[in-house]
């Protein structure tokens, strides 16, 4: 048995207010696709020299593009009028390898682009998970874990979708355009007037467009995010929905989050599906005024049937950029849409840095010192009101009282998993904020209640509490914590592959597992957060010696342990409300009859020790 004094004081998971003020001002994405787009360019600027090879082929292709119709007119005026069959069959070997030569470019542009946007991408998402491992707890806490990973999946491909395949084509199409509006002012002004026509309307209602589309793929990937948190939320949770015959629920909420993404899909692609129905009426009506004009042209003997042919065909290739560029608006804003989310992260405050004149903790004594400290996750609510205590060196500290007393939250301040707001906390001393962080949590061992392993083998999850760990001492430190007459039982062995979350093993073989890497960390002062809240009788029994063993010599607080660590414990603190009200040994604190011995009470029903 064990008391009822879980602490669970830190705001519940998906809550904003777990951020607080601390972490003001991260959510406030960039809404200027300009300003996405500006931070992008710098992840292309490394591979520039490609990116010029990849310019010149574009030119290349998109030339050739413009020969291949002033060479079918070529053919009509001088050899098929002229029935001139040589001179016919060598211009239409002449199109066919610039035809050839402009797909062959073509080809190699666009592979070359793709692996540029694969590295682009790399280094990308590499930045983005890099800054991820560096952003405070409070962040973590504050946001589901599948809308995090909406923004390494969903928003990177998006990015993907427009480097890889729209920036060829955005280039290509601007060429074009230029390229076919040159070669028809060359070939007759008059036409080339008449072309303009269709310019100003086609970019006017790309405009028009374009104002709705980057908002509604937007609003699209931000529901793509809350329906990956669901099913994240819905997988990882299988056991308790099932157990808890919530399938219905989980369904209802992948509806709803199903649905969002449906409205914000149709919104956001009808819009940019408008734009090709448009393109075509414009581009049905550009053919239908070159045939006019160019008809009645030739009936007055100012141009010929091949230079209407060219002008034609020039028409058909000038309104295929044009209806690309209407096209990429589509993949183009829901590029910016993912680098906006993408950079909100990269934006995001990471964790506080160390001091500038920050010290290295070398070999410590384990005296720990709370000074007055005030914290609270919000503002206006403190779960922790000038809170005082000290932990003698070596000496065992239980920290007992009801949910939500800030046990927990003591341990998140000593860690510096989230900053004090006023007081100070110390070791031999030292006020920890002077302290490097990484230096700081090597010297702590944590073991919580929320088990959490990651997959490898059993040896690789053991090793991490000391990377440089032998195999050996990895085993010492199983056999230890009770773990290694389960671990041999194993398939493998140590060498047993864990699957996700170590599914394969029961919550109190993880436990001990954890508590296994806690004893190869060897730490200076040890954290026990409910750290056999999940093991039977017989299995705490049997690492009970080892725990004691393991806190011989070493400050540790113990949060809401069982029974026999709590009487053995050399204080025992009651907090409630933020504060100690109470502290002595278990038997002092039974024989005031005050707060703990009413929580014993309610827990044993009278019994005493």
């Amino acid at each position: 048995m064990k008391l009822p004094m879980a602490d669970r004081a830190a705001p519940p998971i998906g809550s904003p207010v777990r951020g607080r003020s601390r972490m003001r001002g991260q959510t406030d994405s960039a809404r200027d696709p300009g300003h996405a787009l500006k931070r992008l360019l710098p992840y292309l600027l490394p591979f520039r020299g490609i990116l010029i090879a990849v310019s010149g082929l574009i030119v290349l292709y998109t030339l050739l593009g413009l020969v291949g119709p002033y060479l079918m007119g070529v053919a009509i005026d001088r050899f098929i009028a002229q029935r001139q069959l040589t001179g016919l069959a060598w211009i239409s070997f002449g199109m066919l390898a610039v035809y050839l030569l402009a797909n062959l470019f073509t080809a190699l542009s666009s592979w070359l682009m793709a692996d540029v946007s694969q590295r682009v991408l790399k280094t990308l998402r590499r930045d983005l998970f890099s800054h991820m491992q560096r952003l405070p707890v409070s962040f973590f806490d504050a946001r589901p874990a599948g809308e995090l990973m909406s923004r390494l999946t969903n928003d990177i491909e998006a990015i993907n979708q427009a480097v890889s395949q729209n920036v060829t084509s955005l280039l290509a199409g601007v060429l074009s355009l230029a390229g076919i509006l040159a070669a028809m002012f060359v070939l007759d002004f008059r036409l080339a007037l008449a072309s303009l026509l269709v310019v100003p309307l086609m970019f006017g209602f790309t405009e028009f467009v374009a104002r709705y589309t980057r908002q509604g793929f937007r609003e699209l990937q931000k529901s793509l995010g809350t329906l990956n948190g669901v099913m994240e939320e819905a997988i990882s949770g299988q056991k308790v929905v099932k157990a808890f015959r919530r399938n219905e629920s989980a369904l209802a909420a992948f509806r709803a989050g199903n649905e969002a993404v449906f409205h914000a899909a149709v919104r956001a692609n009808s819009y940019a599906f408008l734009l090709m129905p448009l393109t075509n009426v414009l581009g049905n009506f550009f053919v239908i005024v070159l045939a006019g004009l160019g008809g009645w042209l030739a009936l007055q003997g100012l141009a010929t049937v091949g230079l209407i042919a060219t002008f034609i065909n020039y028409a058909q290739n000038f309104l295929s950029p044009l209806r690309q560029l209407a096209n990429l608006y589509n993949a183009v804003q829901a590029a910016l849409a993912g680098a906006e989310r993408v950079f909100e992260i990269i934006d995001a405050p990471a964790e506080a840095d160390d001091a500038l004149q920050a010290a290295l903790l070398a070999t410590i004594r384990g005296e720990v010192r709370f000074d007055g400290v005030r914290f609270g996750y919000r503002p206006e609510t403190p779960v922790i009101r000038e809170m005082t205590l000290e932990a003698r060196a070596g000496e065992t500290v239980a920290l007992v009282g009801p949910t939500g007393a800030g046990k927990t939250t003591l341990i998140n301040l000593l860690t510096r998993f989230y900053e004090i707001d006023g007081g100070r906390i110390s070791i031999d001393g030292r006020d920890i904020r002077s302290l490097k962080k990484a230096d700081l949590r090597r010297k702590l061992g944590i073991v919580l209640q929320d088990t959490f392993l990651f997959s490898g083998t059993v040896l690789e999850n053991i090793r991490y509490g000391r990377l440089s760990a032998t195999d050996e001492e990895c085993m010492a430190a199983a056999r230890t914590a009770g773990a290694d007459p389960f671990i041999r039982q194993l398939p493998q062995g140590y060498r047993t592959a864990l699957r996700e979350r170590a599914g394969n093993l029961s919550q109190g073989q993880r436990q001990l597992l954890s508590i296994a890497r806690a004893i190869l960390a060897d730490p200076a002062i040890l954290i026990l957060d409910e750290a056999t809240s999940s093991v039977d009788t017989r299995t705490e029994a049997r690492i009970q010696t080892a725990l004691l063993t393991l806190m011989a010599g070493r400050t540790s607080f113990v949060i809401a342990h069982r029974l026999s660590t709590i009487r053995d414990a050399g204080r025992v603190l009651v907090i409630d409300a933020g504060r100690i009200v109470e502290q002595g040994t278990h038997r002092e604190l039974l024989a005031k009859r005050g707060v703990y011995h009413h929580l014993y009470v309610s827990q044993f029903k009278g019994l005493v020790i």
